[in-house]
């Protein structure tokens, strides 16, 4: 048997750089998705924090949970994301004082995240809650202060 010398007729390696270039874009792709959830953990962990901010602070109870929806409506578009795809949801606890009162702000982040081409999919939802006490020395709520 002879072997053969040089590597003339050699074009081993070539057909491994389309599939290396795959890995890389599925990596990539992969890797921004999941900062597209992490980012959207952390708006809608502010939106709740400013939604029941906002309801706590109200002057009445009617108008607290509409207030507090668009405070958790303009936060998540602060952040560059659409408000549309957001929903808050009184967990517990009313417009009384001394009161806890629990938020959760719901968002579907898009299942695909592209930078400059946007999302695609049916989403996975991100959810964060937040509580606030109705402060038991202020005008508005009725009954007396019991927490203090």
């Amino acid at each position: 048997m002879r072997r053969a010398r040089g590597d003339a007729g050699q074009a081993g390696g070539f057909e491994v750089l389309p599939f290396g270039v795959l890995i890389f874009v599925a990596g990539v792709l992969l890797v921004t998705n999941v900062w597209a959830v992490v980012d959207a953990k952390l708006t809608v962990t502010a939106a709740a924090r400013e939604a029941a901010r906002v309801y706590v602070e109200s002057p009445d109870a009617g108008e607290a949970e509409p207030r507090a929806l668009d405070a958790a409506r303009s936060e998540i578009r602060a952040r560059g994301r659409d408000a549309d795809r957001a929903s808050l949801r009184v967990l517990g606890g009313g417009f009384a004082r001394c009161q806890m009162v629990t938020l959760e702000v719901s968002y579907v982040a898009p299942t695909i995240a592209l930078p400059f081409v946007g999302g695609w999919g049916d989403g996975v939802r991100v959810t964060a809650r937040h509580g606030e006490i109705v402060d038991p020395y202020r005008n508005g709520p009725e009954g007396e202060s019991s927490c203090a």
